[in-house]
This record gives C-alpha cells, sequence and structure tokens, in this order.
C-alpha cells in the first residue's frame, strides 16, 4: 500500500523497507518516551504486597458465590468481637436470591446491547454511504460525514453514558443511547470500508440507466454489502455486549451495577459469579454469530 499523504509531490515518509524500518523506530522511541516519563514521575509501581494480595484475591476467586446455592451453610452466624450474635443467614437461600437478580440483570445488559447497536447501525447507513468515496457524494457531505464519524468514535461510550444519565435519568435508556452514539462511528466506518470494496463497474451501469440515487444503491450497491453489513453487525454488536456490562456503573443498569457493588463490597466470589456469566454470554453469542456468518458465505 503506498502512503497518500504528500508534502507536494514527494511522499512524507520513505517507502519500502526503508520506511517500515522509520515506522518502527518511531514506534520504539514512542514507547521510550511513554516508560521514562512514567518512571520520572513515579507512577509505575506494584503498591505493597503485590505476591500477597494476588495471591489472596485468586484464592476468593476461585470459590465463584454461585457454588453456595448447593454448599452454602443454611445457618452462617455473624457475630460481633464480644461474641454477641448478630444475625443468621441461609446463605444457600440469600445465593438463590442474588442469582435470581443476576439474571434480570443480565437481560438488561443484553437488551441495552441490542437495542443500542440496531439505533446505531440504522442511523450510521447514511453516514458510511456519503464517507464512501467511490459513491462520489458532494465533498462538502462526505467531509461532513466523515468528521462526524471520527468524533463519535473517538468519545468512549462510558464518557456518553455519563452525559446522558444526566439528560435522561438513571436507567437502561441512557445505556441503548451511549452504545448508538458511540457505535455509530464505528459502523459508519465499517459501512464506507466496505462500500469502497465494491465493483464499481455493476454501479455505473445502473447509472447509465438514469436510475435514481436509492435506485443505484438497492440494486448495485446493496446486494454486494449485504452479506459484509450483516457481518459487521454481528461484530459490533458482540462487542457491545462487553462494553454495556459496564455502564451499569454509572447507573445505566444491567450488570455493571451488580459489578460496583461487589467490588465496593469487596465481594469477590460474587464478582467471579459475574464475570463468568459475561464469559458464558460472549462466548454463547460468539458461537451463534460464527454459525450465522458461515450461512452468509
Amino acid at each position: 500500500m503506498q502512503p497518500s499523504a504528500t508534502f507536494g509531490t514527494r511522499p512524507w515518509l520513505p517507502r519500502g523497507r526503508l520506511g517500515f524500518f522509520t515506522l518502527v523506530l518511531a514506534y520504539a522511541g514512542l514507547v521510550l518516551a511513554c516508560l521514562l516519563t512514567l518512571l520520572a514521575a513515579g507512577d509505575l509501581s506494584w503498591g505493597r504486597a503485590p505476591w500477597h494480595n494476588l495471591l489472596k484475591t485468586v484464592s476468593e476467586f476461585a470459590h465463584p458465590s454461585f457454588l453456595d446455592l448447593w454448599w452454602g451453610p443454611e445457618r452462617l452466624e455473624y457475630r460481633s468481637d464480644d461474641g454477641t450474635l448478630l444475625r443468621v443467614e441461609n446463605r444457600q437461600h440469600v445465593e438463590a436470591q442474588f442469582l435470581a437478580g443476576l439474571g434480570r440483570a443480565t437481560w438488561t445488559t443484553f437488551q441495552i446491547a441490542t437495542l443500542g447497536s440496531l439505533l446505531a447501525a440504522v442511523m450510521a447507513l447514511p453516514l458510511g454511504l456519503l464517507s464512501a468515496r467511490n459513491l462520489s457524494a458532494p465533498a462538502w457531505a462526505s467531509r461532513t460525514a466523515s468528521t462526524l464519524l471520527d468524533t463519535l468514535r473517538a468519545i468512549h461510550t462510558l464518557v456518553f453514558g455519563l452525559v446522558l444519565v444526566g439528560i435522561v435519568g438513571l436507567g437502561p435508556t441512557a445505556g441503548i443511547l451511549a452504545i448508538a452514539l458511540h457505535s455509530m462511528g464505528t459502523y459508519g466506518k465499517l459501512y464506507a470500508e466496505s462500500i469502497e470494496t465494491i465493483d464499481m463497474g455493476a454501479v455505473d451501469a445502473v447509472r447509465a440507466t438514469g436510475a435514481s440515487p436509492s435506485q443505484v444503491f438497492f440494486s448495485a450497491v446493496w446486494p454486494s454489502v449485504l452479506p459484509q453489513f450483516v457481518s459487521n453487525h454481528l461484530y459490533v454488536w458482540e462487542f457491545n455486549i462487553r462494553d454495556s456490562t459496564i455502564l451499569g456503573l454509572i447507573g445505566a443498569g444491567g450488570l455493571g451495577l451488580l459489578i460496583s457493588e461487589a467490588v465496593s463490597l469487596f465481594q469477590w466470589s460474587r464478582l467471579a459469579t459475574i464475570i463468568l456469566v459475561v464469559i458464558a454470554l460472549v462466548m454463547a453469542f460468539d458461537a451463534l454469530s460464527r454459525r450465522i456468518r458461515k450461512a452468509l458465505l
């Protein structure tokens, strides 16, 4: 691939092996600068007793709380330092209630990711069409669409969520909109790149018949890019399932709220259960999306 940015008529970077070697040196210099500045500021530290803390955390994670559903004590006593009985707890009953809440939170997280992804996919389509260079959209419209997509992609979902919680309040609506706004940038870029790979001969042939822009799109562009669009949608949807798990940290609901509670109370066994649910959810969706992609080939 030849570099496209130039100053005058000369490439801004040497080509071939020399250009690659120059990029490697620049990257190495950047990494070294990052390390040296962090060391100079004293920000690279392992903290106190890292190995002890690691072993303690691993031991607590090794016993996920869902195991208490079968093997938890039916009478767990909590006493004060002087031996006074504070309360008695049936761990099996308590864990059953937690797992029921975990199931509801998992469904909420899936709803946020699904609706946010669909909303983003629909809203990003016209921007992707405008920013695709081979469709010859007006220059001002193409630049505006590309700039908007870059801006949306640059702002993290969590930042959108923080702003939207203040606008629409706590709950899944803020999470859906946060996922949609950030994913629009990703969808638009993937749409444009997919459209730029199509054979323009078929597009030009339809244009030559005097077809309208919408007829050109549905007759020549859409059939060519549909499989890639579906594959891209599945990929972004899967990513958003993972991304939506953290939105509960800011009040958008779902698994993130339970993660926040577990971390705040140092309930590592419950956090282990939540993480296992997230992994299972992502793995199940990944297996499903692979089957769908294979069916499209």
